[in-house]
């Protein structure tokens, strides 16, 4: 048996983890969804990365879990990148699934194509707390595109804003991924375009975790909506010693 702690991404909460949790329990684990600071539908969007990060390092000390395989989705790659500098002892292994793999000093902004920067700065300079919203359009095209028009519709509809500072704050680490003493493991959905492939997920970012172990599925950026089951497995296989 082992204990997982799934880590959502941007406008995400942890319940949109649970249709993936589920095959997981379901084969004898443990499972954890937590909803990271600042993207519960009541919280203060104006946090930052730091805050973000301390709360699931956090969540981990109060439920008292240790030897943790911890799971990043997307943004969820900044914040278990931060938990496993700031806590190691709780860790066996971390899970970046279509993640970004931050050096000390670099913000996710850093690592997204231009046009995406100039969107979410728009739609937060809109906003009247620093928050942003993934239009829907680029919601559908590129991180949904192996689902139904209607379940990337239902699937939108449960999103929340995303604090906008959370991208522009630099993470500061005192080691850098790849040379964390820990097992890591990248999960790549193929066709993921959630990021311009020709500036992909895999190899651009994976290659940051110095060794790690890959595994790749086809599918979507947004695989938990549209093949929970698959990407279980995924996480699974990932995840094994």
């Amino acid at each position: 048996m082992s204990t997982f702690v799934l880590v959502h991404g941007a406008w995400h909460t942890g319940q949109e983890f649970e249709a993936v949790a589920q095959p997981i329990r379901d084969a004898g684990h443990v499972v954890h969804c937590p909803t990271v600071a600042g993207n519960n539908p009541a919280d203060d969007r104006r946090i930052g990365l730091g805050a973000a990060i301390t709360s699931i390092a956090d969540y981990l000390s109060e439920n008292d879990l240790t030897d943790v395989i911890l799971l990043g989705h997307s943004y969820g790659g900044m914040i278990i990148t931060g938990v496993a500098d700031r806590c190691p002892e709780r860790l066996r292994r971390l899970i970046y699934w279509n993640a970004f793999v931050p050096n000390s000093g670099e913000c996710l902004n850093d690592m997204v194509p231009p046009h995406y920067v100039a969107m979410f700065d728009a739609v937060s300079a809109a906003s009247p707390d620093n928050s942003v919203m993934l239009p829907f359009p680029v919601w559908r095209e590129a991180f949904i595109n192996d689902g139904s028009a209607e379940m990337a519709q239902s699937a939108y509809d449960v999103l929340n804003p995303h604090p906008y500072a959370t991208f522009t704050d630099a993470i500061s680490l005192n080691v850098n991924p790849a040379e964390m003493e820990i097992g890591k493991s990248y999960i790549n959905c193929t066709e993921d375009t959630a990021l311009p492939q020709s500036l992909g997920w895999h190899p651009r970012l994976s290659e940051k975790l110095g060794l790690f172990r890959l595994v790749q599925i086809p599918g979507s950026h947004e695989l938990c909506f549209t093949e929970p089951v698959a990407l279980a497995g995924a996480i699974m296989k990932a995840g094994r010693d």
